[in-house]
């Protein structure tokens, strides 16, 4: 299995999995980083390697819409979240086996654990407020109705 690349067709499918407590592994990138475009067939591998999860390739540009006011610093950015909950938000180096170490210990995690953490900064809590795909997804689609 490879990862999505989100558009206008699949975002349903990204709220599905979203609703249905899914793991959600995002990599938000731009179609003329050059990092971007050599990180991608390791994205697509992670998602081979956790078929238990669900990767979604964000172009930040593509997508504006929804991506909106996401403070992306660098590439390749990774925002990692399960439900309502964002796990992890933050611009990773352009190494799959890292990636793969942050996901599996997020996804090892309880989740009231990653709830405890998510409140326990402001950081995560802006996490939480911001960045939330779930959130942003329905905020999008009511705008278009």
């Amino acid at each position: 299995m490879s990862s999505l690349t989100l558009d206008s067709q699949n975002s349903a499918q990204l709220a599905e999995w979203l609703n249905d407590g899914m793991w959600v592994v995002a990599c938000l990138c731009a179609a003329w980083c050059d990092t971007c475009r050599a990180y991608r067939a390791g994205f697509d591998a992670l998602a081979a390697r956790h078929p238990d999860k669900r990767f979604i390739w964000i172009d930040i540009e593509d997508q504006a819409d929804l991506v909106g006011d996401i403070d992306v610093e660098n590439f390749p950015t990774l925002l990692i979240q399960r439900g309502d909950l964002v796990a992890f938000f933050g611009t990773v180096l352009p190494d799959a086996k890292l990636a793969d170490r942050l996901i599996q210990a997020q996804a090892e995690r309880s989740m009231e654990d990653l709830t405890r953490e998510a409140n326990g900064s402001e950081e995560r809590q802006e996490w939480q407020r911001d960045c939330n795909l779930r959130a942003r997804l329905r905020a999008s689609m009511n705008e278009q109705e």
